[in-house]
């Protein structure tokens, strides 16, 4: 992925990871646009997923990292707006594949399942692997447009 901006956001459940992420992407020279919570209070991930997703969509940001306890209820949230191709990750290879094979534009990262190294990981393979084209494109075509 050739993103230099990426917005990131989490909720209470992720916030400790997503400040390792952000000093991770800022050290690899990404603009990093964070998007909040800093705090344990808890809060609703649904904005925060919209944050970032809207950040997106107004072409503020090529790409997007969300995390909460588990990843799943960002993924649920972000995967409401047709320009979004979110994809909870657990590894290295789901991170890539999530790029290689569906152009994702956001990665969900649950905090409270995976390690930091791990994270970091699939962090790294994100940023770093470009979509593949090709027979995939069509595909990509027809998750905003099913016709």
């Amino acid at each position: 992925m050739s993103a230099k901006t990426i917005a990131i956001a989490a909720d209470h459940g992720g916030v400790d990871l997503k400040a390792l992420i952000v000093a991770q992407l800022s050290e690899q020279g990404y603009e990093v646009l964070d998007l909040g919570t800093d705090g344990s209070a808890s809060v609703d991930y649904p904005d925060y997923a919209y944050a970032v997703c809207k950040t997106i969509i107004d072409g503020k940001a090529e790409s997007g990292i969300l995390v909460c306890g588990s990843g799943i209820g960002m993924s649920i949230a972000a995967n409401r707006y047709p320009e979004i191709r979110a994809a909870l990750v657990h590894d290295r290879l789901s991170a890539e594949l999530c790029r290689q094979h569906n152009n994702a534009n956001v990665l969900c990262l649950g905090a409270r399942l995976l390690g930091v190294a791990v994270a970091q990981d699939c962090v790294n393979a994100f940023v770093s692997t470009a979509f593949e084209g090709g027979r995939h494109q069509g595909r990509i075509d027809k998750l905003s447009s099913p016709e």
